[in-house]
């Protein structure tokens, strides 16, 4: 055979295979952070659909600013679609919505704890009990920032629905802003997301003896085998307010594909493995639910159909109720940062002072009772700028100083990214021995390596070399410009924080770190 007949030989017989093939259909999806989760399982949609699911990840408000902006999108996948429903107004995005899967957010306890105070296994308990418990100081749990994690959301709507004593949904008037404020006294750990929450609550176990997450998510931590007691899962006699993870069609065009997709998500040999992989609950009766489930049944409370309702109580929570933050704001201001990189920088701190009035930036700003402390530097240290936003004047005379400091940021010499982190760490560590009562986070942005005064290994002894007691002060990096992101994760690492890619947009990143702080 010649060497042409052999190519045209292999040509055809590639193009015959092909025609037995179905080529699957793509269809994008802005999904909530939390159904990661669900990767393992796309492969297993695909085979048995033809339908691929490409999906963006994405928080809670974030999300629903996007859907609402008109973000291109054939579907979205969230914990819940009742904020997002509410939040569209007449511009009628979803045009249909399924449930998926199921997992209530309810509070788990170490089980020393709750059978010493009387909750194991005790369906009378209610969760004006839970809140004394947090007010009195004895609870000490961990829970993701409302504004950023569905999780948290839930959890926030759920117990002031629960708290307001009433049994319809929740409105303005039914707020107890009381009872919540003793709640949320009890909250020691926050974070972004409900993955990240339950990571850092295996780390920090040892002063922490609760946690509020997931159902699905603190099944999965007792049998992780880090715990060193294990949770209690509680569901108070008022009830709890559970995820139903709807499938929303937001492009009509792929509605032929989309009811498919449904029907196999709804099918029993779906449900059965997601049930087995996830630890979340079917939505269907044929499924039976697994004996791993500490309770069979589940009340449930009505969620708020009224948006005031819920933006008062994000603000009242951020404002309010949450433990009040000091952020250190470690910057640098080296030559590298001169034009457009400065701007954006200072563009993006601005915002967080109520400049930008989307649904994300209303509750990422910097909020009332929250410290600040900028440390701007290049290779030197510049003197810390420290500000305490005034209450209740969010849009005042604080935020308008914090603008006019960082108007006044110039770019200047080399980078001393490890000397001015020590020296911030150095700071915090110091206003948390004096008020120790407080969340502490630094965040670092860098546009560059570090060329001058300390090493990553010298930073790296320095954080070892403090006792147990004064570690856990987390540094969220940014990665932006040409920072190194090797170094920029591993900083991170050393205090137990997170790395943050700013390079495509410098705001989002500083937004999404809001949640941590």
């Amino acid at each position: 055979m010649s060497v042409l007949k052999a190519i045209l030989f292999v040509f055809v017989t590639a193009i015959l295979s092909g025609c037995g093939e179905k080529k699957s259909e793509s269809l994008a999806v802005l999904a909530g952070s939390e159904l990661r989760d669900m990767e393992p399982m796309l492969g297993d949609i695909e085979s048995n659909t033809g339908i691929k699911l490409l999906m963006t990840y994405t928080g809670t408000l974030e999300g629903a600013e996007k859907l609402i902006a008109g973000e291109p999108t054939d579907l979205a996948w969230f914990s819940h679609g009742k904020y997002v429903s509410l939040a569209q107004g007449d511009k009628n995005r979803i045009l249909a919505q399924e449930k998926t899967m199921l997992s209530p957010v309810v509070l788990g306890v170490k089980e020393s704890a709750a059978k010493a105070w009387g909750w194991a296994d005790n369906p009378k308990l209610t969760w004006r009990e839970i809140a004394a418990k947090a007010e009195s100081g004895e609870l000490r749990y961990a829970m993701a920032d409302p504004a950023a994690s569905n999780s948290g959301f839930t959890a926030l709507v759920g117990v002031a629905t629960a708290l307001s004593g009433g049994g319809d949904a929740l409105a303005p008037k039914d707020i107890d802003q009381t009872q919540l404020g003793g709640f949320f006294k009890g909250q020691q750990l926050s974070a972004g997301s409900s993955a990240w929450l339950a990571d850092a609550y295996v780390k920090e176990q040892g002063r922490l003896n609760g946690i509020i997450n997931y159902e699905s998510v603190l099944m999965g931590l007792n049998k992780g085998g880090q715990l060193q007691d294990k949770l209690a899962l509680i569901y108070p006699q008022e009830g709890i307010i559970t995820a139903d993870y709807p499938l929303m069609l937001i492009n009509g065009g792929k509605r032929e594909a989309y009811d498919k997709l449904v029907a196999y998500l709804s099918s029993p040999p779906f449900q059965q493995k997601m049930m087995e992989q996830t630890g979340r609950r079917p939505v269907i009766p044929q499924v039976k639910l697994s004996a791993d489930f500490a309770s069979p049944l589940l009340v449930e409370l009505a969620f708020p159909n009224d948006l005031s309702a819920i933006d008062k109580l994000l603000f009242a929570y951020e404002d309010q109720h949450r433990r009040s933050s000091h952020a250190f704001f470690v910057l640098d201001v080296s030559g590298s940062m001169r034009g457009e990189r400065m701007q954006s920088l200072q563009t993006t701190l601005k915002n967080l002072t109520g400049q930008d009035q989307t649904l994300s930036g209303r509750f990422t700003r910097f909020r009332n009772r929250e410290t600040l402390t900028f440390i701007p530097f290049d290779n030197r240290i510049y003197p810390a700028k420290t500000f305490t936003i005034a209450e209740p004047d969010s849009q005042g005379a604080s935020m308008q100083a914090v603008r006019q400091y960082i108007d006044s940021l110039q770019p200047m010499g080399q980078t001393a990214i490890y000397q001015a982190l020590q020296t911030a760490y150095r700071m915090a560590l110091e206003a948390r021995r004096a008020a120790p009562d407080r969340f502490y986070s630094i965040v670092l942005m860098s546009d560059g390596e570090s060329n001058s005064g300390l090493s990553e290994e010298e930073f790296a002894r320095y954080i070892r070399s403090l006792s147990s007691q004064d570690q856990g002060i987390k540094t969220f990096t940014i990665l932006f410009g040409e920072a190194n992101q090797e170094a920029m994760q591993q900083l991170a690492e050393i205090t137990e924080g997170g790395l943050f890619d700013g390079r495509q947009s410098l705001s989002q990143a500083f937004k999404t770190i809001r949640g941590y702080q």
